[in-house]
């Protein structure tokens, strides 16, 4: 992997991680069309995804300080409420990871066909959304942090955006706007991390094949490419959701899965 395919690959990454138009399966056009095998690349998939977490942490730093500050006062509060919450909404996604982690693994390698067909059903899910208009809620509950999860690992689908269909899923429930971004965002950084933790194990047992064709000045290009459009995409996103422009997304995700189902099918 040369420097610039790292750089174009790190910024789909960054973007696309926020962005409700599928990191994966944007990650598995771009690997395609640079000819580039996703398992000779584990590393580099494992630092872009780090990247994307920092830049989180970096946007949404006040509110996870207000979730440290008020759950280290060990009570009942709205902050303790949050984080479990978030470790609801974790519960599917670990039942994926831990026991149809190779079942995922071999859909991946199916081609682009199930990315293109995933990228109509994001495109479905965020029109739906945006025609919807369910009654308000205040806040977000725990049962809808668990539909949301539910969201969340049905994203494991290449092609099938996470942000997309957990914020839709969210706006579906009647959760409000303006919360609804941050939540998506936070609930993810957990199941990355311990992605990258399981994939580093990977690594540990066989370092060459895992950073195959992969040189340090990619890793380092890659990894800033993803932060810093990471940063930009995840503010962007939290205002696009609070103005609810996401039916625009809807077409850019229908058009896309329409042309990679073409391409696929004619090459």
């Amino acid at each position: 992997m040369s420097w610039f395919e790292a750089l174009i690959l790190g910024i789909l990454q960054g973007l696309t991680e926020y962005l409700p138009v599928s990191s994966s399966g944007h990650l598995a056009i771009g690997s395609a069309l640079f000819g580039i095998q996703g398992e000779d690349n584990l590393t580099f998939t494992i630092v872009v995804h780090v990247a994307t977490v920092l830049s989180t942490l970096v946007i949404l730093w006040k509110e996870i300080d207000w979730i440290f500050k008020g759950l280290f006062k060990f009570q009942m509060n709205d902050e303790t409420k949050y984080v479990l919450n978030i470790i609801v909404s974790m519960i599917p996604i670990g039942i994926v990871g831990v026991f149809f982690k190779d079942k995922v693994e071999e859909i991946f390698g199916l081609g682009l066909l199930v990315v293109g067909c995933m990228l109509l059903l994001t495109a479905l899910l965020l029109t739906f959304s945006y025609y919807a208009k369910p009654r308000q809620k205040e806040k977000i509950s725990m049962r809808d942090a668990f539909i949301i999860g539910i969201a969340q690992a049905c994203a494991v689908m290449p092609g099938l955006s996470r942000s997309g269909s957990t914020i839709a899923t969210g706006l579906l429930l009647g959760d409000k706007k303006e919360k609804l971004a941050q939540f998506s965002f936070l609930m993810v950084i957990p199941p990355i991390l311990g992605e990258a933790l399981l994939d580093g194990m990977e690594i540990m047992k066989d370092a060459s094949a895992a950073t195959a064709g992969v040189n340090t000045l990619s890793l380092v290009v890659g990894f800033l490419a993803a932060f810093i459009s990471g940063c930009v995409a995840c503010k962007w996103m939290i205002n696009i959701v609070k103005k609810g422009k996401l039916i625009w997304f809807g077409v850019y995700c229908a058009i896309a899965g329409i042309i990679t189902i073409i391409t696929s099918l004619v090459s």
